[in-house]
């Protein structure tokens, strides 16, 4: 399962579909109030958490769960392993916000006034630049954003920068991979030293040269360290090929 970041949907994850969809069965859900889940009257990371859980149970029956988020999509499935810790077997968590943000409020408030501007062309343009979107994909950004209302996008503000590691995060026992950029704020290396910190089966790599959204700056970079991860942490025979020669070490060396 794949769960993508705030302000997008699921159509960014294009490039892992095109990789990974012919070998695993892929679910690329939007979360509520974004993309094609609208009919959400709000947004909540615990209530995202449940609906991504029940699919799951619909669709991953005695099937290895596997689940990958970006930053706020990466804070629900820090939640979903709080919830069904049990029905995860994997989990990789990459640019997720778990510290304290100073002055979130007025921070939130400040956006919200700036909501106008998203539905700007031309500074929407600047945006998805700045998140490293394809080209080809800034026109469905702009249509989301001016679809995305004043109270949808406090919800998902105030949900993002409210959100705290859960204490149960330590005990999850699957395993765990959790990235963040060089080029991130502070904040977020922060937070992954936090997470790293927490559970003792975890992994953490900060990737070079890279912000906020590796798997859209950096697709193939992504691809490969997600599928020797995935060969190594559930010991797949059948893809034992996979993590020859290349370890997640030697994945993120890649340039």
């Amino acid at each position: 399962m794949f769960l993508h970041g705030g302000g997008v949907s699921g159509w960014m994850w294009r490039p892992q579909l095109e990789k990974f969809a012919d070998s695993y069965h892929c679910l690329v859900p939007d979360l509520p109030q974004h993309g094609k889940s609208k009919q959400y009257t709000f947004f909540s990371i615990d209530e995202a958490a449940d609906e991504c859980l029940k699919l799951i149970k619909r669709k991953g029956r005695e099937k290895k769960v596997v689940v990958v988020g970006f930053s706020l999509g990466a804070q629900v499935v820090i939640s979903m392993l709080e919830k069904k810790p049990s029905l995860i077997d994997a989990a990789m968590i990459n640019s997720a916000l778990v510290k304290p943000v100073p002055f979130a409020g007025c921070l939130t408030q400040l956006m919200k006034h700036a909501l106008p501007l998203v539905k700007w062309k031309a500074f929407s343009k600047v945006q998805a630049t700045h998140m490293y979107l394809p080209e080809d994909q800034h026109e469905q950004y702009y249509q989301e954003s001016r679809q995305m209302t004043k109270p949808a996008f406090a919800d998902v503000m105030e949900e993002n920068m409210s959100f705290r590691l859960p204490e149960s995060f330590r005990s999850f026992q699957g395993s765990l991979l959790i990235t963040v950029g060089e080029k991130e704020r502070p904040i977020m290396k922060a937070s992954l030293q936090e997470m790293v910190h927490r559970n003792e089966n975890s992994k953490g790599i900060m990737i070079a040269d890279v912000g906020h959204g590796f798997s859209l700056r950096a697709p193939d970079l992504f691809n490969t360290i997600l599928e020797a991860w995935i060969a190594e942490s559930l010991q797949d025979a059948n893809r034992e090929d996979v993590s020859k020669p290349s370890s997640i070490r030697k994945a993120v060396q890649i340039k």
